[in-house]
């Protein structure tokens, strides 16, 4: 029976799912952000580390709002504070910081594919095991192809407004003004209601599927 919490309903589903999802989730979030610390120092900028947030603290990256929203409602963020005037690239810095975040993502899905194909075509079939790392580490491939494409819209506050922000001067300028910097994530939670991004999800899934029984084909020849 349903009860309307995330958590309760995907437990009585499978708790399997459950648990990979918690756990996707806050990796993910964490290790997108510090992608973007990573590029930042990168580009000579010190802030990730003058303010302590290289670390693997979720509360450091996602904050006490984005853990009760996820707690609540299965959707969180995070934030990894940068200064954009220290970049050695100037605009072009800011887009690859920002691109730094889904790249990780991408690595992350390509990663949990490819042990999935792996353990597919080797693993030990019929068992519970097999099929509870199954589970898990599809969550993890489809949800971070997912995460990538996410966040590569260009709407404000996502990575792809302040990719496209730093390659144009005349989308920089739309990007920054207020209004479309205020109404960002109206627009994101109107796409939502729209179902504009369950095919997106759909995509992901089917692709990660394609992905890991491609490398399942060439372990298990």
């Amino acid at each position: 029976m349903q009860s309307g919490w995330w958590v309760h309903d995907l437990y009585e589903s499978s708790p399997v799912l459950l648990a990979s999802w918690v756990f996707w989730v806050l990796l993910s979030i964490m290790l997108h952000e510090l992608a973007h610390g990573w590029a930042a120092i990168w580009q000579g900028d010190n802030t990730p580390r003058d303010l302590d947030r290289m670390n693997l603290n979720p509360l450091t990256h996602m904050g006490p709002t984005s853990l009760i929203f996820f707690a609540l409602i299965g959707f969180a963020w995070g934030m990894m504070p940068v200064d954009p005037t220290r970049f050695r690239w100037g605009r072009g810095g800011e887009a690859a910081v920002a691109f730094a975040g889904p790249l990780m993502n991408i690595v992350l899905a390509l990663i949990s594919l490819t042990a999935l194909g792996i353990w597919l075509a080797r693993g030990p079939v019929d068992t519970q095991i097999y099929d509870n790392l199954q589970i898990f580490l599809y969550a993890g491939g489809w949800l971070n192809f997912f995460l990538a494409a996410f966040n590569l819209l260009p709407v404000p506050p996502l990575d792809g407004s302040r990719i496209l922000a730093g390659l144009s001067r005349p989308a920089r300028e739309i990007i920054e003004s207020p209004p479309v910097m205020q109404f960002g994530w109206m627009a994101i939670f109107a796409l939502s209601m729209l179902g504009f991004f369950a095919p997106i999800e759909r995509f992901c899934r089917l692709i990660s599927i394609e992905y890991a029984q491609r490398v399942a084909m060439i372990f298990g020849a």
